[in-house]
């Protein structure tokens, strides 16, 4: 019997809300205007041993996106599709967040000379092409002709833009370091690609998540692996930090999927491995400081672990317990991610071309004022996401 198939698929609801909250919190630090706040909630400095809530968020989506894909995958197969359809899928999708990850990288580096438009035109443009392109459209037959000429006039959009993209140096688009969206990308890529490639066998991605994590602790010494020319589109991976999150994220997405019919046996394999996670993190600490720019192994291992722990007390009241009051917003939000995530830049963009005083809360001077304001930013941006939905604007890659 083939082994994603072994166990019935149940609906885990803690997934959805967890990540959710996770990009709850990723928009309320993104918003912190960081003058006017604490220390703890924005990122620790590249060189400082230390970690703010801020330095959490992304290995947190990072690791849910991990553990969705034991799910994604069987999903996939229930309604019939091959190994190589769903692997040409996951490297389409990943191919898309790259882009898209890139082109948004690139947005700050626009010339208003060189490139004959404004920075926050041209990223403007940019999402409004986006979700042309992968806006999961309503599948009403008579509509299908307009709902493709809106994809073909986002591609050409996207073309446009990459053609006229000019930086104040004069050169053109830059990969970098892949922007978020890119990160995760190639963090989806490495997992679901492994996952497929072992047929779902936890020992074999067991050891994939080790390789990753000796590749991220040899990244942070002189035995570092790199390759000369390819070597620099391929570093993510060859750092091997976030694809060790994502693996990680995987790992216990398998024992949910496995264990979901005997939840007191999973909570306690939850806290074992979240512990161990969390107190290697901590060891590694005395030859690597935790920092999230450098993407050490330490801060790598606590922010898996912290992710577990968190997600055992959402998982045992939601799941366990049928604790479902408060949660929809949430849960509505990581089902639709990706939409979440990237529409309320459009509302800066907006604010910040026309100078619209919406963001007057962000004052040094006044922190519960500038906290409050990013805490209302944030639960604003969930219901504008639901809101769009409702429009039949969200995306789906």
């Amino acid at each position: 019997m083939n082994a994603l198939q072994t166990v019935p698929t149940i609906r885990i609801r803690s997934m959805d809300v967890m990540r959710g909250f996770t990009l709850f919190l990723m928009l309320f630090v993104n918003d912190l205007f960081i003058p006017g706040v604490p220390k703890w909630l924005v990122h620790t400095e590249a060189d400082e041993d230390g970690m703010g809530l801020a330095d959490w968020v992304f290995p947190g989506f990072l690791f849910m996106v991990g553990m969705a894909v034991p799910y994604a995958v069987a999903a996939r197969e229930k309604i019939g599709s091959s190994t190589t359809v769903i692997f040409l899928h996951v490297l389409l999708r990943t191919l898309s967040l790259l882009l898209i990850g890139v082109l948004i990288l690139n947005g700050t580096r626009v010339s208003p000379d060189l490139t004959g438009m404004s920075q926050l035109l041209w990223l403007g443009l940019l999402y409004v092409f986006v979700f042309l392109i992968w806006n999961r459209y309503p599948k009403n037959m008579q509509y299908q002709t307009i709902y493709n000429g809106l994809r073909a006039v986002g591609i050409m959009g996207i073309i446009y833009l990459i053609y006229i993209f000019r930086a104040s140096d004069g050169k053109g688009l830059e990969v970098g370091w892949w922007g978020i969206l890119g990160l995760i990308g190639w963090g989806y890529f490495a997992a679901a690609s492994i996952f497929l490639l072992c047929r779902g066998r936890i020992i074999v991605i067991v050891c994939g998540w080790l390789v990753f994590l000796v590749l991220n602790i040899l990244s942070q010494t002189e035995f570092k692996v790199a390759f000369p020319g390819i070597g620099r589109y391929l570093q993510v991976l060859l750092a091997g930090n976030i694809p060790c999150i994502v693996l990680g994220g995987t790992i216990i997405g398998m024992l949910m999927k496995r264990y979901a019919a005997t939840p007191r046996i999973l909570l306690r394999f939850l806290l074992v491995i979240g512990m161990i996670w969390l107190i290697a993190g901590l060891v590694l600490r005395f030859w690597f400081i935790l920092s999230k720019i450098h993407g050490t192994p330490s801060w790598a291992l606590v922010c898996c672990g912290i992710s577990v722990l968190l997600l055992i007390p959402i998982y045992y009241f939601i799941d366990v317990k049928g604790y479902h009051r408060g949660i929809g917003l949430f849960e509505e939000a990581g089902r639709n991610s990706l939409t979440t995530y990237l529409a309320p830049d459009l509302i800066y963009f907006v604010c910040w071309g026309f100078h619209l005083p919406l963001f007057f809360y962000k004052q040094s001077g006044h922190m519960g004022l500038a906290i409050a304001g990013s805490l209302l930013w944030a639960f604003s941006m969930l219901w504008y996401a639901v809101l769009l939905k409702k429009l039949n604007i969200y995306l789906k890659l």
